[in-house]
């Protein structure tokens, strides 16, 4: 009987354990390493000149969570096609694209230049202008960044930048709007 019961501990120890292994390599698989914007940026631009061989980006934005370097496991790239009239979104995850559909609304933002600096060089200024807010009231965790041109800068409505938005709870989004050539921040707003 003694045993019996010591090969039983035996197979339910090793089951435990093979169950334990399977369990890390999903969460491992399902866990991407974070990345800036640039890194799935020529996958995704192969992807929509294949798609439409004038396909230009206009929008950039993160689709998963940040971290605190300005990188995320996915980011979601939006080309349009002046000679299809149409827009098509990819969002490109740890080296694949794991979304590709077209935008049915109309999106006519003129294209990005293609010298922005990435998501984590222009995080450093973003961060030190939220924390000058924060003094004053509280800015809340990093949610978005988002890449685009003619929107967001009050001086230039050609400039292409990086909006950071900021939520917190119980009030409206704090965002800071940063050049995405120079990295200098443009302006703060809270809504």
């Amino acid at each position: 009987m003694e045993d019996h019961l010591g090969r039983l501990r035996s197979r339910a120890s090793l089951v435990t354990g093979a169950l334990a292994l399977l369990l890390v390599g999903v969460v491992a698989r399902a866990q991407a390493p974070s990345a800036t914007a640039r890194t799935g940026l020529s996958l995704a631009a192969a992807a929509a000149k294949a798609w439409a061989p004038d396909a230009e980006l206009v929008y950039l934005e993160n689709d998963e969570p940040l971290d605190a370097a300005g990188r995320s496991p996915r980011w979601g790239y939006l080309f349009r096609s002046a000679t299809l009239g149409r827009s098509r979104v990819w969002s490109v995850r740890d080296g694949r694209i794991v979304t590709a559909e077209n935008l049915e609304l109309r999106f006519d933002a003129p294209p990005l230049p293609t010298g922005w600096l990435d998501s984590d060089a222009v995080l450093a200024a973003a961060e030190k202008a939220a924390a000058q807010a924060a003094k004053r009231e509280p800015r809340g965790r990093l949610s978005t960044m988002l890449l685009m041109r003619g929107a967001g800068s009050e001086s230039d409505h050609d400039v292409t930048t990086w909006t950071f938005v900021y939520g917190t709870s119980g009030s409206g989004a704090f965002h800071v709007v940063v050049d995405a050539a120079t990295g200098r921040v443009q302006r703060t707003w809270r809504g």
